[in-house]
């Protein structure tokens, strides 16, 4: 079209518009000097670009640490509980006062304890044996219903009669027996009972620990990985 010539319908076009000179196929679109985009400004950060960085995954590994942490804490009470119980069934088997037949001897009785008379002898004989406390007290002598033996010193001893004394003070005990040598000590079978809390403990113990590290460890692993992938969305 020149300038000579009548424009055609639609066309509003003048002669003083930019777009009168048509732009050249493949040759670019040159912006104004005010377009945000004429130097090659970069999009703003956290549209387009990459996302911000995020906080840490909660909850920390470190929950994970402190409960196999309290697991070997654990494994150590119990197993102490039960060396304590052990040591602790050995000295009372071993707390024997000895004596010989037609002696009396002064001892500290207290009915928790469930204090024996033992008898060490090399063939059977029979014996019998006395208590003395203060007038007025009833005190038992029962032949026991299971065997009991204990190893003290160098020699193995019996346990002849169970003591029954109503409250715990000084008693006097007094044994004969042909060629029998008697002691005063504690019954085997209460003294187990401390061995038996000593093993339930290094059971137990290291048993709830473990379930406690593997509920903890399954619980902080889930909720990690939930916090991944929302953080991804």
């Amino acid at each position: 079209m020149t300038e000579n010539q009548n424009p055609l319908p639609g066309d509003v076009r003048g002669p003083s518009s930019p777009y009168n000179q048509a732009t050249p196929y493949g040759q670019p679109t040159q912006y104004g000097q005010g377009s945000p985009y004429a130097q090659g400004t970069p999009y703003p950060q956290g549209a387009y670009g990459t996302p911000p960085p995020q906080g840490p995954v909660r909850p920390r590994i470190l929950w994970i640490i402190l409960a196999w942490l309290l697991f070997v804490i654990l494994i150590v009470v119990g197993v102490a509980g039960f060396a304590g119980g052990l040591t602790s069934t050995i000295k009372d088997a071993a707390s024997i006062t000895t004596f010989k037949s037609g002696e009396k001897v002064n001892v500290q009785l207290d009915p928790k304890d469930k204090p024996a008379i033992y008898a060490s002898s090399d063939q059977a004989g029979d014996v019998t044996c006395k208590v003395e406390g203060d007038a007025g007290l009833d005190i038992r002598l029962t032949q026991p219903t299971a065997s009991q033996t204990i190893a003290y010193g160098d020699a193995t001893w019996e346990m002849v009669f169970q003591i029954g004394v109503p409250i715990a003070g000084a008693y006097n005990v007094s044994c004969e027996g042909d060629g029998v040598r008697f002691g005063v000590g504690k019954e085997i079978m209460g003294s187990v009972g401390k061995l038996v809390g000593g093993t339930v403990a290094m059971i137990a113990l290291p048993g709830v620990g473990f379930l406690i590290a593997i509920i903890v460890t399954i619980v902080v692993l889930v909720r990690r990985s939930g916090a991944r992938k929302r953080a991804m969305r």
